[in-house]
């Protein structure tokens, strides 16, 4: 019993409590966000390379300047379905290049959190919570609207 209590005593010193949160902390960094924001480097080079970039920032300009956004905007929007993190990447290297600006990151920002990587959660939540899957793209449909008005009332209040 003794041992049980001497257990449970050296988990609550905060300083342990902080040194095996420090090291999930980083595991989760090493094993879980890098190689997410890595592919969205990587991608934003392949896609500007291709030329991919600039034709659906041509295509979509009209529809993202609705949100005062360019049409490059389009790929950090598409991307945030996907991966969040690989979002944030893909926006700070398009920050660094230039494609877009610390008022366009401003606006996109609702779309960040209300978009935040649905296709991976799909089935890893929808599913295991048995929503039918006739109710999904729904789900994802509010979400877009969210995400389109938010980004709409942002663009609104950054002006």
């Amino acid at each position: 019993m003794s041992e049980n209590v001497q257990a449970v005593k050296s988990t609550s010193n905060p300083c342990d409590i902080f040194v095996r949160g420090a090291k999930k902390g980083f595991n989760l960094a090493v094993n879980n966000l890098m190689p997410n924001i890595v592919m969205a480097y990587v991608l934003t080079d392949v896609l500007q390379r291709l030329g991919v970039m600039q034709l659906l920032s041509e295509v979509c300009g009209p529809v993202m300047a609705i949100f005062g956004l360019p049409g490059a905007a389009i790929i950090v929007i598409l991307t945030t379905w996907f991966s969040s993190s690989s979002a944030i990447g893909l926006t700070a290297s398009m920050v660094a290049a230039g494609t877009l600006s610390p008022h366009d990151v401003t606006v996109m920002m609702p779309a960040y959190f209300l978009l935040n990587a649905q296709v991976q959660y799909m089935g890893r939540l929808l599913a295991v919570a048995g929503v039918p899957a006739k109710y999904w793209p729904l789900l994802m449909l509010a979400s877009a609207l969210n995400s389109a008005c938010a980004m709409l009332i942002m663009n609104w209040i950054v002006l």
